[in-house]
């Protein structure tokens, strides 16, 4: 009896490390609380430009060349915000950025938000079904976009304005309007009182499950997004941030490229070299043209960037100092092979989601490659759960659960969808994230796997709900379902799992055809599976493991 009592004590008495609580489940960051702006009349771009820097270009095309200077970036923001309340948009109207990256992307996006609009941004590639429907569940106003896209948006009815790639291009006409904006030398006769707590923004995310939701963002989660995420990394490294040229080839219109590129490094008077899209030749000869030191990537980039090395000779790249990566997991695999592919530059980890504003953890080595297969440590001011599954109790470091988390970046909620909120943020305010995780006893969080259904492709989310809504409107589909298969290349891959009415000839490439027409290129099918049914549990709800497992096994369902 005394022998089971000790034991017991001694497994009561575990010493845990100071920033998690064995009574309330909760980890704190490591890092020391950082103080946010109190005042609640505060937008994201006075606080961008609220920060002194000696920063001279800030915006450079890679390919022209032509560049956007500090001491002009605010005034030509200005001047947009102006011409825009001259062509009537009001504070709380929302602006649809149907755009890939450009010198010009940041000016359009913070003028809007100059003006207490609201942006929503969506990939350039997008269907007019998919644009038609973001356009109606936003209520949108206007819309920024190139020319390839204004018949897509003509078949919608709303205004449009034309944005050039780069300097060279203002002078076509399709960019008059455009010109006269940025160039218009406007004086907004009194800027509107923005308060922290005012949206700023509608992002689409697939969230934990289900169908793509818009995700509310406020001008307060921006500033925290800036402060926690953006700011405070540039601070853990030695290097200053006037002298770190960074390489935007992740697209401006996803959480990640908007929170760097168009938003937290313009307050740091780093210079940033835009690319329209990867290529990684072209991002080969960029990073040694301009000197770039800093490469933010997903994990496709990291892939193409090792399969480049060995053809890359001693003298390139010598300029490059830190890639970090984030929107979906690496294995370690391809961790190890960049690592030994390229031994002088410093490799992290980052983990965030839309709804978090991106904040979530970022890997800080303390020595060369440690914990590079790790996510990073929480950010300041953020907390954690880790939290049994199946029972709910909290769990202690090395321990696998989902993680939840809870901080100042936090979403406002789901565009007009109260239940679907309530199911990612409980009472309390934890975001629950669908993502299984475990800390080590350093406090840095490592990803083991998803609870969600998510397909990540390249780094872009896809969800499964959105293409099996499609599909299964097909006169010939009688049941299906869609999940994700791994792809060295890519991440994941769609995959079909399709039941056919009976005496179908329906043909792999015609359903792939099918969803191709209606979808974003990254959101095809890129496989389809014909079954005689989809396991479902009884409550009705699609098994994907068993789909899942049923690819990698090739067994039949």
């Amino acid at each position: 009896m005394a022998e089971n009592l000790n034991c017991d004590m001694a497994q009561n008495t575990i010493n845990y490390p100071h920033w998690y609580s064995s009574k309330t489940g909760i980890y704190n960051s490591t890092h020391s609380r950082l103080n946010l702006p109190t005042d609640p009349f505060l937008d994201i771009v006075s606080f961008i430009f609220s920060h002194p820097h000696d920063g001279v270009l800030a915006l450079i095309d890679s390919s022209s060349g032509s560049s956007i200077s500090y001491s002009k970036l605010l005034p030509l923001i200005k001047s947009m915000a102006s011409g825009l309340h001259k062509m009537g948009v009001s504070q709380g109207d929302v602006v649809l950025l149907l755009l890939p990256n450009s010198i010009y992307y940041p000016i359009v996006l913070l003028s809007v938000l100059y003006l207490g609009a609201v942006i929503t941004p969506l990939n350039p590639l997008s269907s007019v079904r998919e644009i038609r429907k973001q356009v109606s569940e936003c209520s949108v106003s206007l819309a920024f976009t190139v020319p390839e896209n204004v018949k897509k948006l003509e078949t919608i009815s709303i205004p449009i304005i034309a944005v050039p790639e780069n300097e060279k291009d203002l002078k076509n006409d399709c960019f008059s309007c455009f010109f006269n904006l940025i160039y218009g030398n406007f004086d907004l006769p009194q800027k509107p009182v923005i308060k922290q707590e005012d949206t700023a923004g509608i992002l689409y995310s697939s969230g934990t499950t289900g169908v793509s939701k818009g995700v509310v963002l406020t001008h307060k989660n921006l500033i925290a997004m800036v402060e926690l995420f953006v700011r405070f990394e540039a601070s853990q490294y030695e290097y200053s941030s006037l002298n770190n040229v960074y390489l935007a080839a992740l697209p401006m219109f996803h959480v990640y490229g908007l929170s760097l590129f168009a938003a937290g490094l313009l307050s740091l008077g780093s210079t940033i070299i835009v690319m329209r899209k990867f290529d990684i030749d072209k991002v080969i000869r960029v990073i040694d043209k301009y000197n770039v030191t800093h490469f933010a990537v997903v994990p496709p980039m990291v892939s193409a960037l090792t399969a480049k090395a060995k053809d890359v000779n001693g003298s390139k790249l010598q300029s490059l100092r830190q890639v970090s990566c984030g929107a979906a997991s690496l294995s370690a695999g391809i961790i190890n092979d960049f690592v030994q592919a390229f031994p002088n530059v410093d490799f992290i980890q980052g983990y965030g989601m839309t709804e978090s504003t991106a904040v979530g953890t970022r890997g800080f080595n303390t020595e060369k490659f440690r914990n590079c297969s790790s996510i990073g440590l929480l950010a300041p001011n953020m907390e954690a759960k880790v939290v049994d599954f199946n029972s709910g109790e909290f769990l202690p470091p090395g321990s696998s659960g989902e993680l939840w988390l809870r901080g100042p970046s936090i979403m406002r909620g789901y565009l007009n969808n109260e239940e679907a909120t309530m199911s990612t943020i409980d009472e309390d305010g934890w975001l629950h994230t669908g993502d299984i995780v475990y800390f080590d006893q350093n406090g840095y969080l490592y990803l083991s796997d998803r609870l969600k259904d998510i397909i990540k492709f390249k780094g872009f989310q896809i969800a499964p709900a959105d293409l099996e809504a499609l599909l299964i409107l097909h006169p010939e589909i009688v049941d299906v379902a869609v999940t994700g298969a791994k792809d060295e290349e890519t991440g994941e891959i769609p995959v079909a799992f399709v039941v056919k009415k009976a005496g179908s000839v329906l043909s792999s490439k015609h359903v792939i055809d099918y969803i191709a027409e209606q979808v974003a290129p990254y959101k095809k099918v890129r496989k389809v599976v014909f079954t005689d049914k989809i396991p479902r549990s009884p409550t009705g709800k699609i098994l994907r493991k068993q789909l899942t497992n049923c690819l990698s096994s090739k067994s039949k369902l």
